[in-house]
């Protein structure tokens, strides 16, 4: 098991490329996310540069490893690693969100394929993925991505607008890596 991550990596495929946040990338990603389609099933949106500081300081301080997503050198987004239990060999993958023009592209799955082989290629047997029930656009790119849903995590937590929400839980484990991972290189090639 190697965990934590490295500060200094950097994940790259094609001109998308990850690597952790910090407080400089806030006014781009502020900008990058600034769309009210950006936040419809995610609790938190920021309201200007300073709030974006913060995201990142309290991640950082939470356990939450939070990286900025790059598109052929603009920011297009961010997502993270989070409830990492390195005793468990799991790791979930979250907090995920895009400029909707970069929607349904080669983002998505690219990023999930990075960090997905990052984490089983440094001793990781889990990786979960979690979405609002009522998104179905999220159910179905993590679908897509190979992931077996698991069920629904009833009042799981409370959205922006202070209703509760069902969670729709989904993983990918070790075993079934191989054959995911050749799913994803043949839809990005």
């Amino acid at each position: 098991m190697s965990w934590p991550i490295d500060p200094s990596t950097v994940l790259a495929w094609n001109g998308i490329e990850l690597r952790l946040a910090t407080p400089r990338d806030a006014l781009e990603l502020f900008g990058a996310l600034d769309h009210d389609d950006c936040w419809a099933h995610v609790r938190g949106r920021p309201e200007s540069e300073d709030d974006v500081v913060q995201v990142i300081i309290d991640a950082t301080r939470m356990g939450r490893w939070m990286w900025v997503v790059r598109k052929d050198d603009a920011i297009v987004g961010t997502t993270s690693y989070l409830d990492v239990v390195p005793a468990d060999e799991r790791l979930e993958i979250g907090f995920t969100v895009y400029r909707p023009d970069v929607w349904a592209t080669d983002v998505n799955p690219a990023c999930k394929l990075l960090l997905m082989e990052w984490a089983f290629s440094h001793g990781f047997g889990r990786v979960q993925l979690k979405t609002d029930i009522r998104n179905e656009r999220s159910q179905s790119a993590i679908a897509r991505l190979g992931a077996s849903r698991e069920g629904v995590l009833r009042r799981y937590q409370r959205r922006q607008d202070s209703s509760m929400r069902d969670t729709v839980m989904y993983s990918v484990l070790r075993e079934e890596w191989l054959e995911i991972e050749q799913g994803l290189l043949a839809r990005l090639a």
